[in-house]
């Protein structure tokens, strides 16, 4: 029997560009005010997993979009993990909530501006190579443990989960209904999937919900070699992976 009561810690792999491990977040968040949880918000780099053959890895470029983000969180974790879940719920909130555009240098500025913390970070971040080793590892602990995607989950005894992937985030009883059941798969060594089929209506509520973050990117969503075309085919079996910005700065 699961006691929600019993303190549990969890490394959540996340990646700013991903609507999915946004909307996850939003519900883990619930279930930390509820019950003794603690989330270590940790890294994993879509840009990278889906980095087309000959283009140029995401720490190689002066700003890549999903990386550096990465790159503020990263130095941010450095000074305190709380902060770390504030840029990550304000920059996910603003390009997945609002369409707006925090990969964009000026708009990270003026978001670190809303948490009374330097816009200066965002060139600090840039000029500091170390940050991008403690982003690797990160990523590579999740490619490691087989994972692929974002959201991953970690648990204490080396459980690894994909998702939940979702597009409305429970609140209250529904958000621990829904975390009891992902505490459960976590104690099960054996247990690998259980997924709900997307039909028509599916796809079209996850085209919805995924309309601000349309709006909002500069980049073309790759799932496993193919690009996306939201609204027409959504497959979020690899939870809508974001690939390298289709500018100069992805080349």
């Amino acid at each position: 029997m699961i006691d929600l009561n019993e303190p549990v810690t969890v490394d959540y792999h996340f990646d700013i560009l991903c609507p999915f491990a946004y909307m996850a977040s939003k519900w883990i968040r619930q279930v930390r005010e509820q019950v003794p949880l603690t989330i270590n918000w940790r890294f994993f780099s879509l840009e990278e997993v889906n980095r087309e053959d000959g283009k140029r890895h995401p720490w190689e470029r002066s700003w890549s979009y999903g990386w550096s983000m990465l790159r503020i969180a990263a130095l941010l974790r450095r000074h305190d993990p709380v902060l770390v879940d504030q840029w990550y719920a304000i920059a996910g909130f603003a390009l997945h909530e609002a369409g707006q555009k925090p990969h964009d240098p000026s708009v990270a500025r003026e978001l670190l501006n809303e948490l009374d913390l330097d816009p200066g970070l965002v060139e600090a971040s840039m000029d500091d190579p170390t940050l991008d080793d403690e982003i690797r590892y990160d990523h590579e602990r999740v490619l490691a443990a087989g994972g692929f995607g974002v959201p991953t989950l970690i648990f204490d005894n080396d459980q690894t989960l994909f998702g939940p992937v979702l597009i409305d985030p429970p609140s209250g009883e529904q958000a621990l209904e829904l975390w009891t059941m992902v505490l459960t798969a976590s104690r099960h060594a054996n247990f690998f999937e259980l997924q709900q089929p997307k039909g028509p209506t599916q796809l079209n509520a996850i085209a919805s919900a995924l309309e601000p973050y349309l709006q909002g990117r500069d980049w073309k969503s790759i799932n496993r070699g193919k690009e996306v075309t939201f609204g027409d085919d959504v497959d979020t079996t690899s939870a809508g992976l974001p690939a390298a910005p289709a500018t100069s700065s992805g080349e």
